[in-house]
């Protein structure tokens, strides 16, 4: 197997694990945690937000950043690497670029906010600054993850190498 096809799987398969975890937040985890109290629901957002920043998680979403654009070069010339471009562009501006942007400073607003020490009104008003623009812009990354992993199967099929 070539170099620029171990390449092209693993970007692939990089890809499809961070829309698979936008997917099942935007399916299911933001509905599930819409329903708690708002104390509830920003302790459990705040404590998933520190879990995430893990090695595995760190090594997909940023390898995806890596990879995508890194084989696109690879393949430049060949039939896959327009599909590899727009798989690029629309992860690093519709994936990375909005958490870098959107959700990491909200993660990190609400990380600041003492809830236990706060007013009820205080929380709610935190929920209320919080939940929605992060679960649209949550939204916003699954659509583009989305897009992201169905032009790089684009590329998979339209390589010789794979097929």
């Amino acid at each position: 197997m070539k170099m620029t096809t171990v390449f092209l799987l693993i970007a692939v398969v990089l890809t499809a694990l961070i829309a698979g975890l936008f997917y099942a937040y935007s399916c299911s985890v933001v509905l599930g945690l819409g329903k708690l109290s708002d104390t509830e629901y920003l302790k459990a957002m705040q404590s998933i937000n520190r879990e995430i920043l893990n090695p595995v998680f760190f090594l997909s979403f940023m390898g995806t950043a890596i990879l995508l654009p890194v084989t696109a070069f690879l393949f430049r010339g060949q039939p896959p690497f327009l599909f590899l471009v727009l798989a690029s562009a629309a992860y690093l501006i519709g994936v990375f670029g909005v958490t870098i942007a959107g959700n990491v400073p909200l993660n990190d607003m609400l990380d600041k906010f003492d809830i236990s020490g706060s007013t009820v009104e205080a929380v709610k008003q935190m929920r209320d600054r919080f939940e929605n623009r992060w679960n649209l812009l949550n939204n916003v990354r699954t659509v583009f993850s989305v897009i992201s992993i169905g032009l790089a199967v684009c590329a998979c099929l339209w390589s010789r190498e794979v097929v």
